[in-house]
């Protein structure tokens, strides 16, 4: 890996381009559902895929009776999920060989769990830029699991993005000279649990909904009108970039439609937007600050000097790029070619970590903590017992605890 350090004025960054991108894999939408992702296994592997998988489920904390109550969704997988969709998945399960039940929870897993940066900015000369770091639970795991994908259409590029084996949504994506999407968690209190009854309510993914705007949606206009109506399962923010001057916003979205909707103001100084996981009109917490360096980093960088390559380096800056971090997109819908994703190394990172403990993790730590209090309870009792034997010795003997 080449690293070296750029001095952002006045921000001092971390950075590196590594020598590494993920695999790419074209995935043909004119092939049937069930046949798509034949391509993913030729460039990932597999046993180690249908080993971890179930191990990433666990992890969050998976009840017993959230795979109950997916084994009706199962058998009538097309009652509960699109067509194409339920095909895909029901493809991934046979061609890996993986249980069915696992790969449905894995995409519903990525929907609660992330943590991001995501940034959409405009130059001087009106270009847009966008950017995003993927930060993540299980972040050793992910990092071999992460694919960029060319969607195919007669022969041609319908829209492409980065994403997770297994996985059939997209938080990460771009339709070429129409726009570019990213998704952050919007942290709301939701688990598992509450996405299995989303699931059988039949409401649509907040990633699933990212990949059909890509599909689908034939300007940034019409992009940003899907984004902030559709009915979705989770809490997001979706960060949107156009191709024309001042085309670009962070959506806050609620379940049932935008919360608010927060778009460039360059005439105004309002030349970017960056959104982390909180309401950008509430302060960031102490604990997770990623806003401020970010903000600060980009100021430094000026928007005379904004473009893809300055990008990654703001999206570099320490604690914005962290060791929680999988990779990092920069991309921009006027100029499709230049679309990049660079996996990212967490122990180039001394950025502050941050709230993307698994339940194991935690578990370890309380296992510490127990550890320590034992040792120390054990210790306390030997010196304890080590001085009522010297004053016995002494014959100052005191039965009393001392």
């Amino acid at each position: 890996m080449k690293c070296s350090l750029a001095l952002i004025p006045l921000t001092l960054a971390a950075w590196c381009y590594a020598d590494f991108a993920p695999p790419i894999v074209n995935i043909s939408l004119d092939e049937p559902p069930k046949e798509r992702w034949a391509p993913l296994m030729k460039v990932i592997d597999v046993s180690y895929f249908r080993n971890i998988l179930p191990q990433i489920i666990a992890q969050v904390g998976n009840p017993k009776w959230v795979h109950q109550a997916i084994k009706p969704v199962v058998e009538t997988l097309e009652d509960y999920i699109p067509q194409h969709y339920a095909g895909e998945i029901q493809g991934l399960a046979s061609l890996s060989g993986i249980d069915i039940t696992d790969i449905i929870l894995a995409n519903f897993v990525y929907e609660i769990t992330a943590f991001c940066t995501s940034i959409v900015a405009q130059d001087t000369n009106g270009r847009i830029y966008h950017g995003r770091n993927m930060d993540f639970a299980f972040v050793e795991i992910l990092r071999n699991l992460t694919v960029d994908i060319i969607f195919i259409r007669d022969g041609k590029v319908a829209y492409r993005g980065t994403s997770f084996a297994g996985y059939v949504g997209l938080w990460t994506g771009q339709s070429a000279n129409k726009f570019t999407i990213s998704g952050n968690q919007r942290d709301d209190g939701f688990s598992l649990e509450n996405v299995t009854l989303a699931i059988i309510l039949k409401n649509t993914p907040a990633s699933w909904l990212i990949r059909e705007t890509l599909e689908e949606a034939a300007s940034y206009q019409d992009a940003l009108e899907r984004l902030s109506k559709v009915p979705i399962i989770t809490p997001v923010y979706y960060i949107v970039g156009g191709v024309q001057p001042g085309e670009g916003a962070v959506v806050t979205r609620n379940s049932s439609g935008a919360a608010d909707v927060w778009e460039l103001d360059p005439p105004h100084g309002q030349w970017f937007r960056v959104e982390t996981n909180y309401d950008h009109w509430n302060p960031p917490p102490h604990g997770d600050d990623r806003r401020t360096p970010t903000i600060k980093a980009l100021n430094d960088t000026g928007q005379k000097n904004i473009n893809l390559d300055s990008l990654f380096k703001v999206l570099s800056a320490n604690a914005t790029c962290n060791r929680g971090t999988i990779y990092t997109t920069v991309m921009s819908a006027g100029t499709p070619e230049k679309y990049r994703t660079v996996m990212r190394e967490k122990c180039n990172w001394i950025g502050v970590p941050r709230s993307t403990n698994t339940p194991q993790t935690v578990s370890v730590s309380i296992g510490i903590i127990f550890i320590f209090c034992v040792c120390s309870i054990g210790l306390y009792f030997t010196e304890l017992l080590r001085r009522q034997r010297r004053r016995k010795k002494n014959g100052s003997y005191n039965s009393k605890l001392l």
